[in-house]
């Protein structure tokens, strides 16, 4: 995801954080919600389509098995009665007729008398022979083999689980049933199982003359297995493209995801296991997805530990030589002050030696500090933290228990421009200050003056602490933030500075995104003192009125 980068007074690049896809942008859901509904998608709008087919298929069929009942019926009526003024059904002339007729295949006509006797019957009138010409004899293709395979394996299935009272929207009823609503005078349809266990669709309707009924005309259409039999066929390769979908989905969802993690898997293990000291994935961590962002996290977070891992064994190394440096100075002198009898060697020595209590007690501290940092700011939560509030509860803090002959601390802070409010931890910040002002407490002259000035520019808040001091060396302005780094003029305070405060506050403002640097104060060629610079984000937030 794109992020904007700023660059700060020292050139360096500040690298915004990355802000989180949102659940609706992610592209691996997109392509796992989509490639999984496709399939779905498909079958269900095949399985629709051939229903509404299927449905309008049976519905027409019925419908023309009506009209040629409605058709045959009036013919009966007129031609095949006889009697007044009661008329009946004459089976002679009924049979005679019905077998000049030519009825479609797959259809049975029959006529039942009023005493339920068939009084004709196609399948026993029937004589004929038709004769055809055969297709030719066609190997079939592997597609259509595999559509009938399919269709035969999906009617089976459905006919199992299916009950046999039919579906669709015909009622389901037994031929006496349908007879004896036709003999009531309504027209009758309905489906069922013939003997031979052929789903049929049937209409019968009441043969009248005047008011009277005198017979029932029955039409039977067994071609309705076909219909479903062809429905079956075309849903099959709707079904083998659902799941040719599905297939290749699946394996692309494989290569896609499954196999990136497990590499990532792999290596996050060589990394654990000591193989290797870095996260290498450079083809993953050009994609640009979620899996690339987790490639680059886990780049970015081995080599952020193994730079860690370097620096703690650097530090380990410059405690050893700080702690050394003191604890040899002390053993000489122990050693002086208790082979020579001069009182004034000795009283020097004892000079020496608290001195150099004093600065072991300042180092250890810092490094106690130092050492617990990490793991604080990783235990506090981060909040709003009120820049001018702290700032000037630390002023006061100074001008009350400011000595005599020690620099004064003045303080302001402007929020004409916007709050002074940002996003990070009370605690470390206020030790940010107070670790700037004592080094420039401790560089400035009795007479002169700290300066604290704070205001909001350009959606960050800057924090500047000045002091009278002698500046620092050009070639210095980088190095006074490395750790044990400690070059005083002649005449500064020995022990009051363990050369890790500052590299502390460097360490502070970088886990909020900051940024720290150094510079001289300048008149012309003339150094006024020193300056450091804080920068930290400011919390959004409404602009306060300027006008």
């Amino acid at each position: 995801m794109a992020h904007l980068d700023k660059t700060s007074p020292t050139g360096k690049t500040l690298v915004a954080a990355r802000k989180p896809r949102g659940w609706f942008r992610s592209r691996i859901a997109q392509v796992i919600f989509a490639s999984n509904l496709a399939g779905l998608l498909i079958l269900i709008s095949g399985a629709l389509f051939v229903n509404e087919i299927r449905a309008g298929l049976v519905r027409a069929r019925m419908e023309s098995l009506q009209s040629m009942a409605l058709s045959y019926e009036g013919m009966l009526s007129a031609v095949a009665t006889v009697g007044e003024p009661e008329p009946a059904l004459n089976p002679y002339a009924s049979r005679t007729l019905l077998k000049r007729w030519e009825t479609p295949p797959n259809t049975r006509v029959r006529i039942f008398m009023p005493d339920g006797e068939i009084a004709a019957d196609t399948l026993l009138l029937e004589d004929r022979v038709l004769e055809a010409d055969l297709p030719p004899i066609e190997e079939p293709g592997a597609l259509d083999k595999l559509a009938v395979n399919l269709s035969r394996t999906l009617g089976d299935v459905i006919d199992n689980v299916s009950p046999r009272g039919g579906v669709d929207f015909i009622e389901a009823r037994t031929l006496e049933e349908e007879l004896s609503v036709a003999f009531g005078g309504d027209i009758a349809a309905s489906q069922r199982f013939s003997e031979r266990g052929q789903r049929l669709i049937s209409v019968s309707v009441p043969i009248q003359r005047v008011a009277s009924v005198i017979g029932v005309m029955t039409i039977e259409a067994s071609d309705v297995q076909d219909i479903i039999r062809a429905e079956r066929a075309t849903l099959a390769p709707i079904i083998g493209v659902a799941v040719l979908v599905s297939l290749i989905t699946s394996a692309l969802l494989t290569v896609g995801i499954a196999r990136p993690l497990r590499r990532l898997s792999i290596a996050a293990d060589r990394v654990r296991t000591g193989v290797s000291q870095r996260l290498d994935m450079p083809n993953m961590s050009g994609r640009s997805d979620e899996i690339g962002d987790l490639a680059q996290a886990l780049e970015a977070m081995t080599a952020a530990l193994h730079d860690r891992i370097e620096l703690n064994e650097r530090f380990a190394a410059d405690v050893a030589h700080e702690l050394k440096n003191p604890l040899t100075s002390i053993r000489s002198a122990v050693e002086t002050a208790t082979t020579v009898d001069n009182p004034e060697v000795q009283a020097r020595m004892h000079a020496l030696i608290q001195k150099d209590v004093i600065r072991l007690d300042r180092l250890i501290t810092d490094i106690s500090n130092a050492s617990r940092l990490e793991a604080e700011i990783a235990r506090e939560v981060p909040g709003p933290v009120d820049v001018r509030r702290l700032l000037e509860d630390l002023a006061g803090i100074w001008r009350d228990t400011r000595r005599e002959g020690e620099p004064e601390v003045s303080l302001m802070a402007d929020d004409m421009f916007g709050e002074l409010v940002v996003i990070g931890r009370e605690g470390p910040i206020s030790q940010v200050i107070r670790n700037l002002v004592e080094n420039a407490r401790s560089f400035c002259p009795a007479d002169g003056v700290v300066a604290i000035n704070a205001y909001r520019e350009d959606g960050v808040v800057r924090i500047t602490i000045e002091d009278d001091g002698p500046g620092l060396p050009p070639d210095k302005l980088e190095k006074v933030f490395e750790r044990f780094y400690s070059d005083r003029p002649v005449g500064a305070k020995f022990g009051n500075n363990s050369g890790l405060g500052l590299s502390i506050v460097k360490q502070i403002i970088e886990t909020h995104r900051g940024e720290v640097w150094a510079e001289n104060r300048m008149d012309g060629d003339r150094v006024l003192g020193a300056r450091f610079v804080v920068r930290l984000p400011a919390r959004d937030g409404n602009m306060k009125n300027t006008s």
